[in-house]
């Protein structure tokens, strides 16, 4: 046989090889995602680094060459990450939060009408925290004079030291509820732990997850059971494929109705609390279909650049922000330097409906 044909045969055995090793990549591929429904079922993750390396150790025992060890190491955990991105893709397109198509959204809907999620500009505001009647009554009446629906209502204060104000607890929910029936309003107010759902689904129209219980599961899977539309707060060090799958938790146990806030991430910058991702909102408009709002105020941690941020957030595709406004910010009993007052709140409103 001639060279040339010799190496026409030999490559045609190579080709045959070639469509072998895809056909085995393919059935691997197949019995992958099945190990991988097994683990979602029994709550594990995809990824199972031990197997990993018992899979790789048990490859370099039988290698008998031409390719080394470290050879054969690559290949098959370029193999190996094939597979778990391959799971993750099929896992991540059964996500109900997911957006399935580019016009799917899930518009909230409140007692009275009011929308979320529907192309209008919704505006969250009030005290950062509850304080008294006359605190609530003052910021509320300025808040309805501007057409804003829903009222920052916060009982309970998480906060990083305890001897810190804490929130009056039951009797600030009781003041917030007074004054939204006053003003026809709905209260958003953070629920901080389980327990409290049943108290405080009296009071609470909207309920709140704040940063540092983004990834309470447990919180979050018993929000899945309530009546009221979840407001679930991106934590300042989460990415988001954590938000997302935070709200999957709450979505897959029977509430639909969460609506996603973006409120800055922690980074080197001190100029601002916290660096606030306006990138967050096209990418999270992009890949769910849920609302999404933006905390101007604990992103900033200050009340001078409120008006650009807005603009921003609503230039950007938010369904609408949140900001804190207080009578007299300097004797706030939290977050002082981040709250409006009222004239600053105006002309918020006023640049935004500009």
């Amino acid at each position: 046989m001639s060279p040339d044909n010799r190496l026409q045969e030999l490559r045609a055995q190579i080709d045959q090889i070639n469509m072998q090793i895809l056909d085995l990549l393919n059935q691997r591929a197949s019995i992958a995602s099945d190990i991988g429904k097994i683990q979602s079922e029994l709550g594990t993750t995809f990824y199972d680094p031990e197997r990993e390396a018992v899979m790789l150790e048990a490859l370099q025992q039988a290698n008998n060459g031409p390719f080394s060890n470290e050879t054969i190491q690559a290949l098959f955990r370029e193999i190996f990450r094939a597979t778990l991105a391959l799971e993750e893709s099929e896992a991540r397109a059964k996500i109900r939060v997911q957006r399935k198509t580019p016009t799917e959204r899930t518009i909230i809907t409140l007692p009275d009408g009011t929308e979320i999620g529907n192309s209008v500009f919704q505006v969250i505001s009030g005290p950062c925290a509850v304080e008294s009647m006359e605190q609530m009554d003052t910021v509320a009446a300025e808040m309805a004079k501007r057409g804003v629906r829903i009222l920052r209502g916060m009982g309970y204060k998480p906060r990083s030291s305890p001897y810190d104000f804490q929130g009056l607890g039951v009797p600030g929910l009781q003041i917030a509820r007074q004054v939204a029936n006053k003003y026809d309003m709905f209260i958003t107010s953070e629920v901080l732990d389980m327990s409290l759902l049943p108290m405080m689904s009296e009071y609470v129209d909207i309920f709140w997850v704040g940063a540092r219980n983004m990834q309470n599961s447990f919180l979050l899977r018993a929000l899945g059971k309530v009546r009221q539309p979840v407001i679930l707060k991106r934590s300042f060090s989460a990415t988001l494929k954590e938000l997302i799958y935070a709200a999957e938790y709450i979505v897959s146990s029977g509430n639909p109705n969460v609506i996603l806030m973006e409120r800055g991430v922690r980074t080197f910058e001190q100029w601002t609390r916290n660096t606030l991702d306006i990138s967050a909102v096209p990418l999270l408009k992009m890949e769910t279909h849920l609302p999404v709002i933006v905390d101007i105020s604990h992103s900033a941690g200050r009340r001078d650049i409120a008006v650009p941020l807005a603009k921003a957030a609503k230039a950007v595709g938010a369904d609408g922000l949140m900001v804190e406004v207080h009578p007299n910010p300097p004797v706030a009993m939290s977050d002082a330097k981040q709250q409006l007052d009222i004239a600053e709140f105006h002309q918020l409103m006023d640049a935004l409906n500009g």
